[in-house]
């Protein structure tokens, strides 16, 4: 059995960290008591679709150097030059 990496670097990481703090977020401003506020009706929908939908995939698309280096086998160094 080789021995595999997660393809998933820092950068990778810090995205779906920030993804799943603005779906939270999100999920704490809809649940805010006045239903018909700012906050619940047009804040919270705008962090929720931005969290599915454009952070999270950008959390997974994202290629951080320093693993792509690695994956096709180039030396860190010879890959920044």
């Amino acid at each position: 059995m080789s021995h595999s990496e997660l393809p998933f670097g820092r950068r990778n990481w810090i995205l779906f960290g920030a993804s799943l703090a603005v779906i939270g977020l999100g999920y704490v401003l809809l649940s805010i008591p006045p239903a018909d506020g700012f906050l619940s009706l047009t804040a919270a929908p705008i962090l929720l679709v931005g969290g599915y939908c454009v952070l999270l995939p950008a959390a997974i698309l994202v290629r951080d150097t320093e693993v792509a280096a690695t994956t096709v086998g180039v030396d860190k160094d010879a890959a920044s030059a």
